[in-house]
């Protein structure tokens, strides 16, 4: 039996050549293997058709998610559940913001270094590891916040911020190489 997605890959990107995407019962059918081993590739064509899926994704994130703790959902009279979330947790956008935001900056450090590969410019990719200081901040940020800022877990605070200064001196370092590099290959 053959079930029809309502929302293939096709129909939601533009590709060039628009296959049917077909759910079968019958597994061991030498399409099923051809699919397994060619998957439908995920293709953006530009880097600002890239950005804007992204960030309708995150908009819709954050305005589809209702009460905006589990604290206030506790509030508003749900007696079905109870939270005993403290006062300080962050509310769902928040979160969407903190993890976006990781997701945004792993994003950007892959992007520099496959530009640093293709392009030739091998000083790119020091800035895509002078850029790992700032990630390690931020997971550090994200992990304090997770255990609802327990002053137990207080060396977070100084290890991001540590990590911050480190981080800016790394990228700062790395600008200067990709600076020089740049004037070596003008000349």
């Amino acid at each position: 039996m053959v079930v029809p997605s309502l929302f293939s890959p096709s129909k939601i990107l533009p590709f060039p050549n628009p296959k049917q995407m077909q759910l079968s019962s019958a597994t061991k059918s030498p399409k099923f293997l051809s699919a397994l081993l060619h998957p439908i590739p995920c293709i953006f064509y530009t880097g600002r058709t890239m950005a804007t899926v992204l960030g309708v994704a995150g908009l819709s994130l954050v305005s589809i998610s209702g009460p905006v703790s589990a604290s206030e959902l506790a509030a508003m009279g749900s007696s079905a559940m109870q939270f005993s979330e403290p006062s300080n947790a962050l509310s769902l956008p928040t979160w969407a913001v903190h993890v976006s935001s990781v997701i945004e900056w792993i994003t950007a450090m892959a992007l520099v270094w496959q530009y640093g590969e293709r392009s030739g410019y091998e000083s790119w990719k020091g800035l895509s590891w002078g850029m790992v200081p700032l990630l390690g901040g931020a997971l550090c940020a994200c992990t304090w916040h997770f255990f609802y800022n327990s002053e137990s877990l207080e060396i977070l605070v100084a290890l991001q911020a540590a990590l911050t200064v480190i981080g800016n001196g790394t990228m700062c370092i790395a600008a200067f190489r990709i600076y020089k590099s740049s004037q070596r290959s003008s000349k």
